[in-house]
């Protein structure tokens, strides 16, 4: 039976907060590697607090946006490149940065790490992943440090409420309603919502507890949020 690749965008406030996580990337792994009989995947690391301060550095310099989302492009491969190594892969020919190579390396693996691929205006990891998933017209989980979407930020407001149905349109909406910023931090940015509508990717965020991760992947019940039809 040929394996269904699995597109996994994993949030860099997951992988590294303020300290590397290693409580939560060993939980990570052996979850992804109990599944791997089944799926492949590929996960998309973002830069988390490493490129929030590489951008806010050189944002402060005056130093331009484009040159502000290369350094959180770079971030998020260092990311990918260490969670090769957590995985004890060694990405001998590189982490890849593009598609091409991608498709090439997961003919031959169960597990690809990869950051931002090329540089795009408005590039995020979290808008590679959902232009990966396109190409191999298959789900996209978005793995965050929130349970899902919410009806507004749930780190500022206790009476949040989460969302867990929306559809492509509405949460595009969502997702417009601030302007785009390198190092931003929405659970889902601009770009990705754009593709995600535009292809009718069934998308799914969820938080990091990651029973939840495997229900999902299990065909199970999950707590998070749905973005279809």
């Amino acid at each position: 039976m040929k394996k269904k690749v699995i597109v996994l965008s994993l949030g860099g406030s997951l992988i590294i907060p303020n300290e590397i996580d290693s409580k939560f990337i060993n939980e990570f792994k052996k979850v992804i590697l109990q599944h791997t009989k089944k799926y492949k995947f590929i996960i998309v690391c973002g830069g988390g607090s490493i490129a929030r301060k590489y951008i806010y550095a050189l944002k402060n310099s005056g130093i331009s946006e484009k040159i502000q989302s290369l350094s959180g492009i770079s971030a998020t491969r260092m990311n990918a490149r260490f969670m090769s190594y957590f995985f004890n892969i060694n990405p001998e020919h590189g982490i890849p940065h593009k598609m091409r190579i991608l498709q090439k390396y997961i003919k031959n693996k169960d597990v690809v790490f990869c950051g931002a691929l090329e540089y795009k205006p408005n590039q995020t990891s979290d808008s590679t992943a959902a232009g990966i998933a396109k190409v191999f017209k298959t789900i996209f989980i978005n793995l965050t440090d929130v349970m899902g979407l919410y009806d507004k930020n749930p780190k500022k407001y206790k009476n949040a409420k989460l969302i867990q149905e929306i559809s492509w349109k509405d949460f595009s909406k969502m997702a417009h309603k601030n302007k785009y910023s390198p190092g931003q931090h929405f659970v889902l940015d601009q770009t990705a919502s754009k593709t995600i509508l535009k292809n009718k990717t069934p998308t799914y965020i969820i938080g990091k507890n990651l029973s939840q991760l495997s229900n999902l992947l299990n065909k199970k019940k999950f707590k998070g949020t749905s973005i279809s039809g």
